[in-house]
């Protein structure tokens, strides 16, 4: 059985109060020690450091020992010192440091889903007060499908005309589905001068033509009157910037 870390240890000594003002000091690896062990005792383990290649070992009775290794920060060299321990033991977790803001909150949350792919457990340190959490325990890790998210993807896949863009490409200027709706109203503007929505969508099987034109993201479309849109300058250097693309889309 994968071992579990539920409870929190902490330093009593300090305030709370004045701790909270205080700026996150800078912390080394075996600053991490004292509030891991603490953690780890209060679960009724028996913990020494630097146990081989290991950290942080933690022996309870005869269960399969817990390893922790201890870094200032995430890494990749953290990921893969851990998944090395797991040949010697499933109950591997890795401690790092707490920083305050949402950076750091977003960081936790992207490595909180990798170390479940991973089969790894996760403890984060406040040095300010001295508190060492687990976020996450061992285990196996199968994430819940997005139905959703799969679906947008495949219909994306299945409206895109053609293959634009280049693997590993910027999101920046990227040519989906949205964009090949636009430049199909865009090409018919540009030919048949303004038009009405309604017409635009018909002509060019755009069935979003007047949401687009309205919300006109790219500053393509200006609406001369109700429901009728026209070209913008921006647009026109578009027609010249995206020839291949409405050529392709003409095709």
């Amino acid at each position: 059985m994968r071992s579990k870390l539920r409870v929190i240890a902490r330093d009593d000594s300090r305030n709370d109060e004045t701790d909270r003002a205080l700026p996150a000091p800078k912390v080394s690896e075996t600053d991490l020690y004292t509030p891991v062990k603490r953690l780890l005792e209060q679960q009724g383990y028996e913990v020494k450091g630097e146990i081989g290649a290991a950290d942080v070992v933690a022996l309870r009775g005869d269960e399969p020992p817990v390893i922790v290794e201890l870094k200032t920060g995430f890494s990749l060299s953290l990921f893969h010192q851990a998944v090395e321990r797991l040949r010697i033991s499933d109950a591997v977790y890795i401690a790092v440091p707490q920083a305050p803001g949402g950076r750091f909150a977003a960081s936790v949350a992207d490595n909180l889903i990798l170390c479940r792919r991973l089969g790894l457990g996760l403890i984060t340190v406040d040095c300010r007060r001295w508190i060492a959490t687990a976020l996450a325990d061992p285990g196996s890790y199968r994430p819940r499908k997005s139905a959703v998210k799969t679906n947008r993807l495949l219909l994306e896949f299945a409206r895109r005309v053609g293959d634009p863009n280049s693997g590993g490409a910027t999101r920046k200027g990227l040519i989906t589905t949205y964009r090949q709706d636009a430049l199909r109203c865009l090409n018919h503007l540009h030919a048949h001068g303004p038009t009405k929505a309604s017409i635009v969508a018909k002509e060019t099987l755009v069935t979003t033509a007047r949401r687009i034109m309205a919300d006109d993201h790219y500053g393509w479309f200006r609406r001369v009157r109700t429901g009728v849109y026209a070209i913008t300058p921006k647009g026109l250097e578009a027609v010249d910037l995206y020839r291949c693309e409405l050529s392709r889309l003409a095709a």
